[in-house]
């Protein structure tokens, strides 16, 4: 079986040493080449035929935002940042380089003596071995970055079954991988003023997840925070999953806690979607993200069955179709959208206040 090339861009040479020895010895995997500058990357990128890249943050010259942007604008790749700090700065830089078409964020492995040595290895190993199988296209550097998408798949949205879409109360969205190239137009597509609260699951590694709230209540229209037990969600405003805490709607409450991992994931989409099911009846809209996996598809059928509007984003448009095409496959969608069109129709839909359901 042909191995999995990978480029690593790491500017410490124990680490990048490091790097080569985890991917190395992964069956999956081979290390193409090891650089420690981008500028060294872009030079021999084309030599070394990477089918991913791992990518540090903070490098010498171009840092990991800009080399993401040039490596989309001139040999598009599917990227993986990997990143051992939290601080402020490197988060901004991270988070933009996510925006910029990179396809994921993980932790640094740390040294092989360490408890979690094992985890963040294979993790890492993972990422990388599936992020490779992404398609993604060429993004131009002027202008505002755009999600990796592969635009091949044009197909026209399809309407699998109809819903009430009367007096909703409340919305809620679930992404994973790929998920803040969608979340940043989806919900400056909303705009100000927008009637509902929005309670919102992104799988993100925990240490990361403080770094990703600050970036994206700066980058957009909402006031976004993470979600406290016993808060009342106001209209306007994005709570958002703790780490490892599932977040549930209960009574118009919200709800934190750390019940058994659905679908692999806490904080888990079907849990979240099926609480909502359960707590506002009809009054709901559920949108599935791009992701990997199947988070999110059978809260997604409950929200359905119980006369909720739902909405998956559509193939041609999602990075990874794992958890929207589940949703799909299980029945559990009003409504398969690719990502400009899924605002416009929530904003229809929460302007529909005739009646009850």
């Amino acid at each position: 079986m042909k191995r999995i090339r990978v480029l690593i861009i790491e500017d410490s040479q124990v680490i990048r040493e490091f790097l080569q020895y985890i991917i190395a010895r992964d069956p999956r995997l081979e290390v193409a080449a090891a650089v420690d500058s981008a500028e060294e990357a872009l030079r021999v990128f084309a030599e070394s035929a990477p089918d991913v890249v791992s990518m540090d943050i903070r490098l010498p010259g171009m840092n990991g935002f800009e080399a993401t942007r040039c490596i989309m604008s001139e040999n598009p790749t599917p990227i993986v940042v990997v990143s051992a700090s939290v601080e402020s700065e490197d988060l901004k830089i991270t988070m933009n380089a996510l925006l910029a078409g990179a396809l994921a964020v993980v932790e640094k492995p740390v040294g092989t003596t360490h408890a979690d040595y094992e985890i963040l290895a294979h993790r890492l190993c993972t990422q990388l071995a599936i992020m490779s199988q992404v398609k993604v296209v060429r993004q131009r550097l002027n202008g505002k970055s755009s999600p990796a998408l592969n635009p091949t798949n044009t197909k026209p949205a399809e309407t699998v079954l109809s819903a009430h879409p009367e007096n909703f109360q409340i919305l809620g969205i679930v992404a994973s991988t790929g998920g803040p190239n969608a979340l940043v137009p989806l919900l400056n597509g909303l705009g100000l003023g927008f009637p509902l609260p929005i309670l919102l699951v992104q799988h993100i590694t925990a240490s990361f997840l403080e770094g990703f709230v600050s970036w994206l209540d700066s980058v957009c229209q909402f006031s976004v925070r993470i979600a406290k037990d016993g808060e009342l969600p106001a209209p306007g405003r994005v709570y958002l999953a703790p780490a490892d805490r599932h977040l549930r709607l209960e009574s118009g409450c919200l709800r934190v806690d750390a019940g058994d991992p659905v679908c692999a994931q806490r904080p888990s989409g079907t849990v979240l979607f099926q609480s909502m099911a359960r707590s506002s009846g009809c009054r709901s809209v559920g949108v599935l993200l791009t992701g990997m996996g199947d988070d999110g598809a059978q809260g997604l059928l409950e929200l359905r069955k119980a006369g909720c509007y739902t909405i998956a984003e559509h193939e041609s448009t999602a990075v990874v179709y794992g958890m929207p095409g589940a949703g799909a496959k299980l029945g559990a969608v009003c409504e398969s959208l690719p990502l400009p069109a899924i605002a416009p129709r929530i904003l229809q839909l929460a302007s529909a206040r005739k009646g009850a359901c």
